[in-house]
């Protein structure tokens, strides 16, 4: 891989409006700042790069026709233009916000670029950009995100990686936006954060989503991390409506119009408004990026293309107030195997998992040590623990003194119920024909995870204990951890998980942050870098903890904690 003397933080330095300073004697740059005037208030971003190409965006306020384009050099200065393009475009009425992308072409393979957009006269700041490696890499990096709500906090964990990470690719694995109102969902604080969301309603039809991801947009944070480096995006349930699945949504209603109308607004807004790859049905959001000869990266699309209807606990089949009698245990045993087990229930597809089976082939065959699987949510087996006897007995007397709900629900884990049947563990026979696949061309594979706003570590094994390989699980950007509308002194629930569960090594349900992986030919490392708070921008970092996996030989590789 070639490398280059700028620092990646220095390289965000660049035209006219970027809002960047450095001192004379310092690497570290100032924050950076978007600018509330102008015409490029929502910054840029790059995306869905391979060895040749990438895609660049951004956004045009107050847009009243002429040239538009964008360059894309070898330097930051623009000495050495290598890509141009653009247009001239005139309107009879002047066009208050729009997005531009445009791929850039015939590049080289493992190379750092520096782009910006303009507008007349008007420049971008300036984005840094990498093509994927072709071939000789001994080192890359990425970072992995999920879960950045708005109005629940700020978005230091981005800042964090903007500035600290030095990554070379940004994997978001969905929920990059939230569709609920402003007072919904983790918005309690939005008002002393001046973080209500917008629009206020919740969000339905194409404006709607449109307007929601510019406000993202103007995050100086997301800026910061959209400029450092091009990523790589899918969606999960947020980006349309919460537990989306292919013919509906948890959070979808007839009152609200079709289903198929609301998905593609959404969808059509995503591409709008991402550095993304449009394939010709846009809801096809899957594919495989080839890292040199050092990985093989399938990116997973689990919501919108085969999901089945989501199945929750309102059909669990006893009141979950009985008594633990051998006939009770073995009707919910029953209803584990039979319905949620039930072989027709889909995640991927056969056609996605075929095509994930020949990609992870292909990956072996070319004797790629990694192949990295971009997930949605928690693949490996995950139980609640049983609160009748793990809770401390005062806080299930709070809990469920005046709520029959929470009652019944801490009764039912004494049946050994799944944590999520929105995750894998509500679509098992699925993951048994992904794992299959997986086995038979002899393919073990690192799975990366968000949705579940907590760090975990897991392994990843089939039915009869083969393991397949390991789970690195991402905490939130801002959303609120599962639990922590039940925190306590002294309660740690990611250790009631871990105790649990044999396939859990970590489960930290309190951090915000991300993952921070290296790659080697012989290691991969992944460090959970979590912030202090994302209740002010003013925040540390830390090392919440480090994993490493190493290949020695033949077989899934071992897992061992470094840090």
């Amino acid at each position: 891989m070639e490398k280059i003397k700028l620092t990646r933080r220095g390289a965000l330095l660049g035209a006219a409006g970027a809002g960047l300073a450095v001192g004379a004697c310092s690497e570290r740059i100032d924050r950076f700042e978007p600018p509330t005037e102008g015409h490029f208030r929502h910054g840029v971003a790059s995306g869905d790069p391979d060895q040749t190409s990438v895609m660049l965006w951004t956004a045009l306020s107050d847009d009243g026709g002429g040239y538009r384009g964008v360059e894309l050099a070898r330097d930051a200065e623009f000495q050495d233009i290598i890509f141009e393009q653009g247009e001239t475009i005139m309107y009879v009425v002047p066009q208050p916000l729009g997005t531009l992308k445009i791929l850039a072409e015939g590049l080289l393979p493992g190379m750092t670029y520096f782009y910006r957009f303009r507008l007349n006269d008007a420049y971008s700041p300036v984005g840094v950009t990498r093509t994927l490696p072709a071939a000789g890499v001994e080192q890359y990096r990425i970072g992995v995100f999920s879960c950045s709500n708005f109005p629940a906090g700020h978005f230091n964990v981005y800042r964090e990686a903007a500035e600290n990470g030095e990554l070379d690719l940004v994997l978001h694995l969905g929920d990059y936006i939230y569709e609920y109102p402003a007072d919904g969902y983790a918005s309690a604080k939005s008002v002393e954060l001046n973080r209500v969301s917008d629009p206020v309603h919740e969000i339905v039809e194409y404006a709607d989503y449109a307007a929601r991801h510019a406000q993202y947009k103007s995050d100086p944070d997301l800026q910061a991390l959209h400029g450092a480096a091009p990523w790589i995006m899918v969606w999960d349930d947020h980006e349309t409506a919460n537990d989306s699945y292919a013919t509906g949504a948890e959070n979808h209603d007839a009152s609200e119009g079709d289903w198929y109308e609301r998905r593609d607004a959404a969808v059509r807004a995503w591409y709008d408004w991402t550095p993304s790859r449009e394939p010709e049905n846009l809801i096809d959001r899957r594919g495989v990026f080839e890292i040199g000869d050092l990985a093989t990266l399938c990116m997973l699309e689990t919501r919108l293309t085969a999901r089945s209807e989501v199945m929750d606990y309102e059909d669990f089949p006893i009141d979950p107030n009985s008594e633990m009698t051998e006939e009770n245990l073995q009707i919910v045993a029953d209803w584990k195997r039979d319905e949620i087990g039930a072989d027709d229930r889909e995640l991927m597809g056969a056609q996605q998992i075929a095509d994930v089976q020949a990609a992870c082939a292909a990956s072996v065959q070319a004797g790629k040590p990694w192949r990295i699987l971009g997930n949605q949510v928690i693949m490996s087996r995950v139980n609640f623990p049983d609160f009748t006897t793990e809770m401390p007995g005062w806080l299930r007397w709070v809990a469920t003194r005046d709520n029959e709900f929470a009652r019944r629900f801490i009764n039912s884990t004494r049946f050994e119920i799944p944590f999520n049947l929105d995750m894998w563990d509500g679509f098992p026979a699925e993951r048994e024909r992904l794992f299959a696949a997986l086995r038979d061309v002899d393919a073990d594979v690192v799975t990366v995870t968000g949705d579940v706003h907590s760090f975990w570590t897991n392994d990843l094994a089939d039915n009869d204990g083969n393991r397949v390989g390991t789970e690195f699980v991402t905490a939130s950007v801002t959303s609120p951890s599962p639990f922590s509308s039940f925190a306590a002194p002294g309660v740690d629930y990611g250790e009631m998980m871990r105790e649990a569960n044999p396939a859990v090594s970590h489960c930290n349900m309190t951090d915000h942050g991300y993952i921070r992986m290296t790659l080697t030919p012989q290691t991969i490392d992944a460090e959970y870098v979590g912030v202090s708070t994302i209740m002010t921008r003013d925040y540390s970092a830390k090392t919440e903890s480090a994993w490493r996996l190493t290949r020695d030989g033949s077989g899934a590789p071992e897992l061992e904690r470094v840090g």
